[in-house]
């Protein structure tokens, strides 16, 4: 079977209206469907891998947002699937994320081990 590197860069796109990320969601119906598919969190995106995140309130006069987006949970559901997910160091140095508040099962790689992700997968969709 080949195998699929979902690259996520962009972060909290359509995450209001959709209530979800839309790669994250994607790469759970990919998994669903037996696909093997890994994700790598890069860029701002790697702020997806923090434990503890709290979407706030949002409100538009009368009406409110009632299902707001747990890109974290969606994460650790995620690997509990068995999609490896992994981060990139640098990008989480760039923005002070120390690994030890990295949600549990989230590989850190440096840019040769990007180099080994990008041989070890028959296909690269960078998001």
């Amino acid at each position: 079977m080949a195998t699929t590197l979902n690259i996520i860069e962009s972060a909290y796109r359509a995450t209001m209206e959709e209530q979800d990320d839309t790669v994250v969601w994607i790469t759970h119906a990919m998994k669903g469907a037996g696909a093997d598919v890994s994700v790598l969190l890069r860029g701002n995106a790697v702020n997806y891998a923090i434990t503890g995140q709290k979407p706030p309130e949002l409100r538009f006069g009368d009406w409110q947002q009632t299902h707001a987006a747990h890109i974290d949970e969606d994460i650790v559901s995620l690997i509990g699937k068995g999609v490896a997910v992994y981060a990139v160091e640098g990008d989480l140095v760039a923005r002070g994320i120390a690994q030890t508040g990295l949600l549990a099962g989230v590989k850190t790689v440096d840019r040769e081990g990007v180099l080994d992700l990008f041989e070890n997968h028959d296909r690269i969709w960078h998001w």
